[in-house]
């Protein structure tokens, strides 16, 4: 990416940079769109039905954790309603 480039996604982003980063975002987000392009030419079609196949497995239902093994090692459980406490985080 140019540094015009960083300029403009700079002034989108309502950034001010300066010279020194703007040749440091260029070459960073050169790399950065080299490594996406690598993964872009990754083939993640599904393979043939001829083709192994290993990474494919039955979509099995297993039963999940019962009420209390899910509550064991909650430290403020109200094991009673089966529910989780837990600490606000928004005010």
């Amino acid at each position: 990416m140019d540094h015009e480039g960083i300029a403009r996604l700079a002034a989108l982003a309502k950034l001010e940079i300066s010279d020194a980063e703007r040749e440091q975002f260029a070459g960073q987000l050169t790399d950065i769109l080299r490594y996406v392009d690598q993964l872009q030419a990754v083939d993640t079609s599904p393979q043939s039905e001829d083709g192994p196949q290993s990474w494919v497995r039955e979509d099995v239902p297993t039963p999940g954790l019962d009420r209390e093994a899910a509550l064991a090692n909650a430290p403020d459980a109200d094991r009673e309603a089966g529910l989780f406490r837990v600490p606000k985080v928004i005010g």
